[in-house]
């Protein structure tokens, strides 16, 4: 399957329940000087997910979805498979990547979900769990239970504040728990890709990629460095925008980076308040659209 097929599957699953405010959100602004790049996270920040994040970060119950999934690429399940949980097979193949990465000396480990797939169906296969004819296709098997249980869609004024900011010259990243499928939700919901839309590649840190997660600080590190090398932009000339305290603001912050809370979904929003190493951190300013931004830089 192509890209543009991958991208209907986004559109068709797109979620459709309204995105809200949510009623704790304290509304903060502030002009912040000097900011001269602004870095943004995804899930929950620039996009809404039904799960305020990507799906990876939940375990909740998704057998029949993982079943359709597979269903629906060409494979055919047996008896035995029918009353087994393939989903929590899934979470375990998960789990045994991150703790592989863990034993390396990653506190906050991250898998190539391909990788994942490819493991998960290889193991089916040898225990006569799924058959298929064909060869088959990880990619598309991630992109469409990925669709099936995370229903994504952009978030009000995502447009009009990435044009303006594009517009003014102001560069933009990424630092970002994402997979390799996480980049097509712009070209889905704006019909552009990323640079086309203004952000610097060379700058944008994909935690797939690095195979680390948030909250590491190496993230954020990454990227400070790029800002440095491309732009000759320190990290206390960055603003980064994110949805989640312990995640976004914390590391952000001991980098060196001005902050930005996202409080536009109540979905996604995460304040951290019982988590001790966060529960004191505040961001520079407090935004419930995307487009406020625009008045603080």
């Amino acid at each position: 399957m192509n890209k543009s097929n991958w991208i209907k599957l986004i559109r068709q699953r797109e979620a459709s329940e309204p995105v809200r405010v949510p009623a704790d959100a304290k509304l903060r602004l502030a002009m912040i000087e000097g900011v001269r790049a602004v870095v943004f996270d995804v899930y929950g920040t620039l996009i809404s997910s039904g799960v305020g994040d990507i799906s990876l970060a939940t375990e909740q119950d998704r057998d029949q979805a993982l079943k359709s999934t597979l269903i629906d690429n060409g494979f055919t399940l047996s008896s035995e498979a029918a009353g087994i949980a393939l989903d929590k097979r899934l979470h375990a193949q998960i789990k045994l990547a991150q703790d592989k990465r863990r034993h390396e000396g990653i506190e906050y480990p991250e898998v190539e979900i391909r990788e994942v797939w490819q493991d998960l169906i290889e193991a089916l296969l040898d225990e006569n769990l799924i058959r298929t004819k064909d060869i088959p296709d990880i990619d598309t098997l991630a992109i469409d239970y990925e669709t099936r249980v995370n229903p994504t869609q952009a978030m009000p004024g995502l447009q009009d504040a990435l044009s303006t900011l594009e517009e003014r010259d102001m560069p933009m990243s990424i630092i970002s728990n994402a997979q390799f499928y996480t980049p097509l939700l712009f070209d889905t919901f704006l019909g552009k890709d990323l640079a086309a839309l203004g952000f610097s590649m060379s700058c944008s840190v994909w935690s797939y990629q690095q195979r680390e997660g948030k909250p590491s600080k190496r993230l954020y590190e990454i990227a400070a460095e790029q800002l440095i090398t491309h732009y000759g932009i320190q990290a206390h000339e960055a603003l980064y925008v994110g949805n989640d305290i312990r995640n976004d603001i914390w590391p952000a912050q001991k980098v060196g980076f001005k902050t930005a809370l996202f409080a536009g979904d109540d979905r996604s929003l995460r304040r951290r308040k019982d988590d001790a190493n966060c529960a004191d951190v505040l961001a520079d300013i407090e935004i419930t659209d995307l487009r406020q931004i625009l008045d603080c830089i």
